[in-house]
């Protein structure tokens, strides 16, 4: 393969950005910083933009190539809420290669059979087979016991367990969070408490068993308090949350947007102020899209008989850069919690700019405006909740492995 450098570029490091080069050489990150050009390299001129690790989005539903790749986004984590359910080591194993080489699958394996919350799957032959993590998938264990056994053979395999944080029992049936807003729609809700109530079992179960407990989204300002006083009691768990619950509220049900109808649902413009905070004080690891696209059969129907889900991945840079132009967070901080923090937690050698690492790259032009709409993203469909929202930065070339896919 032949060398390649990125020249007059801002680099997004661990910890800080700043101006210089990076040179690529079969296919690994070779140098950063001021280096000496080999006499057969390809240079690409970035002229300012920035050059950053692609992304590694965590979390997704269904594979979208074209949304991945106008999105900067190289590597996902698969939920295991396929057809059929990722709880077979054939399954797994096909999952993680049917994308490749332009865009790499880490399938997050079922914890349960079927993901029925009752039978362990076998995790250790799902590991062979290529899964990265374990996840409940959309659903909340709701038996302790199961969960338990979850966590300690997760914690013997060396897997992180990715859970759904939302109490089966007072969630049930619900599409909204309990407030004004579900009142006045008349829509059937759940108190927010579900959320900290789910939170606060895998916790103790976490920190009693040892094992990694990843909570693929928090939304709520008590669920933030408890993640936080469990990471300041050692116990090793992580959270993500996607824009939506970061930049929405539950006003943005307003006369029965069905594309604002999510799973964990919108909360109050409180818990909204707590997520913010969260984000700027290092609780939330992971800013994932949550990338579950639906076709008008699925969305275009009354708010309580849609199904909950939003196409996300087009669009997670875009309002990412938003957050850091609005000061809340730091341009190598967005990168932490865009691939520096999915790579440490599925185990991939992955999500940095540095000597020795694959060069996944992405060139952003953090100037570019454009306008989300459900019509004109690329993906397999467009319900975004931020349909008709202008934005700023798009994502302008994209690397994997140091081959050109966008």
């Amino acid at each position: 393969m032949t060398a390649l450098a990125f020249t007059n570029a801002q680099l997004v490091l661990a910890g800080e950005t700043r101006p210089g080069a990076l040179l690529v050489q079969d296919g690994t990150i070779a140098a950063i910083g001021t280096i000496d050009l080999p006499a057969d390299v390809e240079t690409i001129d970035l002229r300012g933009k920035i050059l950053a690790p692609a992304i590694i989005d965590l979390g997704v539903f269904a594979v979208d190539l074209a949304a991945c790749h106008a999105g900067g986004i190289v590597r996902i984590g698969l939920m295991p809420d396929q057809t059929p359910v990722l709880d077979d080591p054939g399954i797994v194993q096909r999952s993680a290669l049917i994308g490749r080489p332009d865009l790499w699958i880490h399938p997050i394996a079922a914890a349960t059979k079927a993901l029925a919350g009752q039978d362990l799957a076998e995790m250790a032959i799902n590991q062979a087979a290529g899964a990265r993590a374990v996840g409940t998938g959309r659903g909340w264990i709701a038996d302790a016991a199961v969960m338990r056994k979850v966590l300690l053979y997760a914690h013997d395999l060396g897997l992180a367990v990715i859970a759904h944080a939302e109490d089966g029992g007072l969630a049930a049936g619900a599409v909204a969070t309990e407030g004004e807003t579900a009142t006045r729609l008349g829509l059937s809700a759940a108190p927010a408490i579900a959320e900290a109530l789910a939170i606060a079992r895998d916790l103790l179960l976490a920190e009693e068993t040892g094992a990694r407990l990843h909570l693929r989204q928090v939304t709520t300002a008590a669920g933030f308090a408890l993640v936080r006083a469990a990471k300041a009691r050692g116990v090793a768990v992580t959270c993500g949350i996607t824009p939506a619950h970061v930049l929405l509220s539950d006003i943005a049900m307003t006369d029965f947007r069905s594309f604002a109808h999510l799973s964990p649902p919108l909360r109050a413009e409180s818990d909204r102020q707590a997520a913010l905070a969260a984000l700027a004080d290092g609780t939330i690891d992971v800013l994932a899209s949550g990338h579950d696209p639906r076709g008008p059969e699925e969305k275009r129907l009354p708010f309580a008989d849609s199904a909950p889900g939003m196409a996300g991945a087009e669009t997670l840079l875009a309002l990412g850069l938003g957050l850091v132009r609005d000061e809340y967070i730091s341009l190598d901080r967005l990168f932490a919690l865009l691939a520096v923090n999915p790579a440490r937690l599925l185990g991939i050698h992955a999500g940095m700019l540095a000597p020795g690492m694959p060069a996944d790259l992405v060139v952003i032009d953090s100037e570019t405006p454009w306008q989300i709409g459900t019509e004109t993203l690329v993906g397999r469909a467009g319900n975004t909740p931020f349909d008709g929202l202008p934005v700023q930065g798009k994502a302008v070339q994209l690397f994997k492995g140091g081959a050109r896919l966008l």
